[in-house]
């Protein structure tokens, strides 16, 4: 099952609305997830958006979004809440939030891109105020290697990544399914664990101001409190709706 429809199901009262925007290369090279984030491509599933009556949007890929870089990022979603006409996010841009909920300010990322694209991961988030103490990549070369690997790889791979100064494991990509399995990450390492999907969730819940819990979703998801509500500044993102009803797509 997609990670999606289990979150879903995981958070019972939550409607994700996913659109899936087209992918002309698949691979992890820097102009292909550039490109993946065109302002044309994100805008191909507004109108579906809108008919489904979504409350927010985030747009579900996090080398899509971080690639543009920090103020890129922005002006993205930007323009993606403008085409849909609702509040909008990123994947990227979601860790920031998510980070800053967690209360934490130091991570270690355990990320599936080539070397060269783990650090403009990093430039981005060291840009949003995130120190990142420790990065492995993996080198992965497409999305649809990243979504072959088991749970029990995901963990090893974490685990690898992690030092004992992080307050937080990150795990960027969306194309890994790690629904439902926040929780024995965080168990094998004894600290929140942020990925690509459960933070896209949280996101456009954040936007949408709308409650929800799972404690198989990890810390992120543990308590019953609203989620805080949106940065003015950030308050304009970019694909896909959540929480009531959502949209997204993911890498």
């Amino acid at each position: 099952m997609d990670d999606f429809p289990r979150m879903e199901i995981l958070l019972d009262a939550v409607r994700l609305v996913v659109y899936r925007t087209d992918v002309d290369d698949d691979s992890y090279g820097v102009d292909a997830l550039v490109r993946t984030g065109s302002p044309e491509r994100l805008a191909a599933g507004t109108e579906e958006l809108q008919r489904s009556g979504v409350e927010a949007v985030v747009w579900a890929s996090a080398g899509g979004s971080f690639l543009h870089g920090w103020e890129g990022a922005h002006e993205q979603t930007a323009a993606l809440a403008r085409a849909v006409g609702v509040s909008a996010s990123s994947t990227s841009l979601g860790f920031a939030h998510a980070v800053r909920e967690l209360g934490a300010e130091r991570v270690a990322v355990a990320s599936t891109y080539p070397e060269h694209i783990t650090a403009l991961l990093l430039d981005f988030l060291r840009a949003a105020g995130v120190e990142a103490v420790a990065a492995r990549s993996a080198g992965l070369g497409s999305a649809a290697e990243a979504a072959a690997w088991d749970p029990d790889r995901v963990r090893e791979f974490a685990v690898a990544a992690d030092r004992p100064e992080a307050d937080v494991v990150l795990l960027p990509d969306t194309a890994l399914h790690t629904a439902g399995h926040e929780a024995e990450l965080e168990e094998a390492l004894g600290k929140p664990v942020l990925t690509g999907n459960q933070v896209t969730v949280r996101e456009g819940l954040r936007l949408a101001g709308r409650r929800a819990w799972s404690p198989r979703l990890g810390r992120l998801f543990a308590g019953r409190e609203a989620p805080p509500a949106p940065v003015p500044t950030w308050g304009e993102g970019r694909a896909w709706a959540h929480s009531g009803k959502h949209g997204h797509r993911g890498r």
